[in-house]
């Protein structure tokens, strides 16, 4: 929950903005300044100060703590140009919220903490433990000292500044290891635990076996991802309450899906009881990985709980992203997100340099030219199985004519791939034209390098039969001149010469130039690859020089003179 405290008039006004925004994440706090202060920082995970930075300071400064419990603060200036992260940036998530306030106030987010001012990853930030020097790591990447990157296995880190070799360290492992000076451990969630129990095991004895088998083996409870166990003991009192103790999600699999799985200690006693010849072990394996710890019994007289530890290997992260049409304006926040959470970035040189500045310190990039849509989707695809984090961009959305279709023909389900959409040509063009997209629409490319000719002309008579908006993609190019003009001449088979047709060149870029003109009149010399061509249907309109389709066909026939 999000504290909102304010004291004058201008900030009760941001503040309810927010609280409208959000309603369900913030609660509005009354009263004197001081004493709602009081209340919401033991009551809530934020808070949105509308006060001046010195007051806040002074009224907080004796509830401080611990930097990783104390929840995050930020203040909002009297004429809300300003949201400033005061305290606790990363561990309470103020730096985060001073961009979401700001992004929704109109204010310019203010936060000083060192790595997400120089676009580096807080160490403390990753989303999973971290023990060790992170302050001295952490300076020592900003000073731009050596440090090694020491993994015991892949996974799917955003781009980090380090090196082969270095006097600091950040180790990323499940092992149970103490921080060596200058070093920090990364716990990544490796470890599944498979959980069986009879009925009525105790809560602590089921976390007193977990506990133990982790220890024996080495491994840290810090990395454990969930607990797993069958349908059958999905309430099963003490499984529960073991994960919740542990701070671990319990998944569940049916008896027979964890049949199926092929474990080293099958048993008739679990098949007899809930139908499966094992629960702990094929709990812990149905996802895959390496068997660390076998069955295990807890130490109780009779044992009422087994358990077993798998390493489940991580899943390379795919982010197909769409840059959007161009303008900078026009690239999503989840689009910059991913940029910035990727370790690797695949992609054409050209969109590449268009985004370049986004990307973290760190970040490799495999560029190439234009022609090798397949080796690029390829190439992350590869990137990815390698468990890291990448991100394959493409111009628009992903999705249209672009490299989503390429990445995912090649991907498979031992990666997970994300999609984030872009602002299309189309859409952007459209924006430019007025509303040529209000009824019903197609995109077609004219490209005849993936498609057959005889296909694109099947699919362009189809739309001039049926009477739909046609936006037109790769219109013309110096070796293919003739497309164009074909394709309009099959629409003018079924539409009058006067029907509008918008012509966009470069939309959304700073040479941007959008023009209407009719079906008749089009030049298709005029247009390149650069150009987006949308020709109208019947109903569509050139209104005061905006291209129009309505949404219906009444508002066509309202506006249609009556017989003299």
């Amino acid at each position: 929950m999000i504290g909102l405290i304010s004291a004058t008039a201008a900030g009760a006004a941001a503040r309810d903005r927010l609280a409208a925004a959000w309603p369900d994440r913030t609660r509005v706090y009354e009263g004197p300044v001081g004493d709602a202060v009081r209340a919401a920082f033991a009551e809530c995970e934020q808070l949105v100060c509308f006060l001046a930075t010195g007051a806040v300071v002074r009224l907080v400064a004796p509830l401080l703590g611990d930097k990783t419990s104390d929840p995050g603060v930020v203040c909002v200036d009297e004429g809300g140009r300003f949201a400033v992260s005061l305290v606790g940036g990363h561990g309470g998530g103020a730096n985060e919220l001073a961009s979401e306030v700001g992004e929704l106030l109109g204010a310019q987010p203010v936060v000083t903490t060192a790595t997400d001012a120089v676009g580096v990853p807080g160490l403390d930030t990753l989303g999973f433990p971290v023990e060790g020097d992170v302050a001295g790591v952490s300076r020592a990447v900003l000073d731009g000292e050596p440090v090694a990157l020491k993994a015991d296995f892949a996974w799917p880190l955003p781009a980090l500044r380090v090196t082969a070799n270095g006097s600091y360290a950040i180790r990323l492992t499940d092992r149970l290891v103490e921080p060596a000076g200058h070093e920090v451990v990364l716990r990544p969630p490796s470890l599944v635990v498979g959980v069986g129990a009879s009925k009525g095991a105790p809560a602590d004895e089921v976390l007193e076996l977990v506990e133990a088998a982790l220890r024996d083996a080495g491994l840290s409870a810090r990395s454990i991802a969930e607990l797993a166990t069958v349908d059958a003991k999905a309430e099963e009192a003490g499984i529960v309450e073991a994960a919740e103790r542990l701070g671990v999600p319990l998944v569940t699999y049916s008896a027979q899906e964890l049949a199926a799985v092929d474990v080293p200690n099958p048993s008739q006693a679990p098949l007899a009881a809930v139908g499966t010849p094992s629960v702990a072990e094929a709990a812990a394996l149905v996802g895959g990985g390496e068997l660390l710890v076998p069955k295990r019994k807890s130490a109780a007289n009779p044992a009422m709980a087994t358990c077993a530890v798998v390493r489940r290997p991580a899943r390379g992260r795919l982010a197909v992203v769409g840059l959007g049409p161009g303008a900078r304006d026009l690239l999503t926040p989840r689009a910059k997100a991913e940029l910035r959470r990727a370790s690797v970035l695949v992609g054409l040189d050209q969109y590449v340099d268009q985004i370049r500045d986004l990307l973290r310190p760190g970040t490799r990039v495999l560029e190439s030219g234009l022609g090798a849509e397949e080796e690029r989707a390829r190439t992350a695809v590869e990137e990815a199985r390698k468990g890291r984090a990448v991100a394959l961009i493409g111009s628009g959305d992903a999705g249209v004519y672009a490299m989503a279709s390429p990445a995912l023909a090649e991907a498979s389900d031992d990666i997970d791939v994300i999609g984030v959409p872009g602002v299309t040509a189309a859409l952007a063009a459209a924006a430019v034209l007025g509303a040529p997209l209000g009824h019903d629409h197609a995109s077609i490319s004219l490209s005849d390098l993936h498609t057959p000719w005889e296909v694109i002309e099947r699919r362009v008579r189809a739309a001039a039969e049926a009477d739909i908006v046609v936006t037109f993609y790769n219109p013309r190019s110096r070796g293919r001149d003739w497309q164009l003009p074909k394709a309009l001449a099959i629409l003018a088979e079924h539409r009058e010469p006067t029907t509008p047709v918008g012509v966009v060149r470069n939309a959304s870029r700073p040479d941007e130039s959008g023009r209407l003109t009719t079906l008749a009149a089009l030049d298709p010399a005029t247009v390149d690859m650069m150009t987006v061509v949308t020709v109208g249907n019947t109903a569509t309109r050139d209104i005061a020089g905006r291209m129009v389709t309505p949404r219906g066909y009444r508002w066509q026939e309202s506006t249609q003179e009556e017989p003299k």
